[in-house]
């Protein structure tokens, strides 16, 4: 039988010759997007922007200006006033040492007493905006006080390309290293990269990843191998080497029921599924939920059991005029209504854009966009975000 083809070479070699193609081009697009050495800055915030992020209002800001205390803020031709995200920090320390009495509300960071929180936000089905809440979520927890560990946990690596990283290019290392199961395995340390933002530290994703998924279930088998009998405790084992110096992690887990995702929720104490409410999407849920539920329940037998603090929904890509969205967003909290969010993450132009050019509306300039197009963004965001903070707070037995 003849086989009519338009490749001119293998499948294999076609695929990895493109691949290669668009990561060089992508590299490309970096440079010239944050020269000079294709390394994110971040914008300053407007004294709107800072007074949020600490929780006071922008006249108290103000005062400490013009009483000559605190960081000197950039100040634009209209006499405008701009916090870099460093001054923030300085702030912080400021508020703090000035108001003893709450200065938890101004430096957040957790306690010796206080249990490190590590957040998975999970989905089994890709375009849930999994990874847009992740990367919202430790930015704003990083920009609010908070020292903030995120773990990319998906090959795909969106989480990393957010925020500047190629690793295919850069040479950086994945949280396999510290998962390995062979005398090669590093400290979770050593595979930690700094960011654009102060308090934000980054554990990017590479294909490696999926080598995890491989060796798990031939360690598991093992007659030799304990460690692959408890293959579910290797993340928060793996934790301990960096717990001292972080207040929460964000894991952003692969859309799928692997060992990766199970490992990952083992080490939880909360849990963010991402839902787009659309009737295949919720199907898709329901699924999810019906293989984990089945899987922990295995898990739990052999010496593991997932502790929660808490344990909640996010209705994402949420179009309020959408008439089967809504009806779905009510079909889902008359189900769960102690489980679904109250906030609702919109669909936004405004995220799509910012993430053509690998970044957040965390970081993008507001002049960019719409201005109504901005405000709707950032006001989602931060309504979310905040609530869930509310949730880690009272993790800690804070109000």
């Amino acid at each position: 039988m003849t086989v009519i083809t338009d490749l001119e070479e293998s499948f294999d070699q076609l695929i990895l010759a493109q691949g290669a193609l668009i990561s060089e081009k992508l590299d490309i697009l970096r440079k010239s997007q944050f020269p000079p050495n294709a390394t994110k800055g971040l914008r300053s915030f407007s004294l709107a922007e800072t007074a949020h992020f600490l929780g006071v209002t922008s006249s108290s800001i103000k005062k400490l200006h013009l009483a000559g205390e605190g960081p000197t803020p950039e100040t634009s031709s209209s006499g405008r006033r701009f916090y870099s995200a460093e001054q923030l920090l300085e702030l912080r320390e400021l508020l703090a040492a000035r108001n003893k009495s709450k200065a938890k509300k101004y430096d957040p960071r957790r306690s010796e007493d206080e249990e490190l929180q590590v957040i998975s936000v999970v989905n089994f089905k890709g375009g849930s905006a999994k990874t847009t809440t992740a990367s919202h979520l430790a930015q704003y927890l990083a920009l609010t006080g908070h020292r903030v560990l995120a773990i990319d946990l998906d090959p795909q690596a969106s989480l990393s390309a957010l925020h500047g990283i190629q690793p295919e290019l850069d040479g950086t290392q994945s949280l396999y290293e510290a998962l390995r199961y062979d005398e090669e395995r590093k400290s979770i340390r050593d595979v930690v990269q700094l960011t654009n933002f102060p308090n934000l530290h980054v554990i990017p994703a590479s294909l490696d990843l999926q080598e995890y998924e491989y060796d798990t279930p031939v360690e598991a088998g093992s007659k030799e191998s304990a460690e692959g009998k408890l293959f579910f405790l290797r993340i928060k084992a793996a934790l301990e080497d960096v717990k001292d110096e972080y207040d929460l992690v964000i894991i952003d887990c692969p859309p799928q029921l692997g060992y990766l995702t199970l490992t990952a929720l083992t080490a939880s104490t909360g849990v963010l599924v991402t839902v787009h409410p659309q009737m295949l999407d919720t199907l898709s849920m329901s699924q999810f939920l019906l293989m984990l539920g089945g899987i922990l329940e295995s898990i739990k037998e052999a010496g593991a059991e997932v502790n929660l603090n808490w344990f909640r929904y996010l209705i994402t890509r949420f179009e309020p005029q959408d008439g089967p969205q809504v009806q779905m967003v009510g079909f889902l909290r008359a189900l769960f209504p102690n489980y679904v969010l109250t906030n609702e993450m919109l669909k936004s132009t405004a995220i799509s854009d910012a993430g053509i050019t690998k970044q957040t509306v965390y970081e993008i300039e507001k002049a960019q966009f719409n201005r109504n197009t901005y405000e709707r963004a950032i006001s989602a965001l931060n309504n979310v975000n905040e609530e869930i903070k509310g949730l880690i707070h009272s993790s800690w037995g804070r109000s």
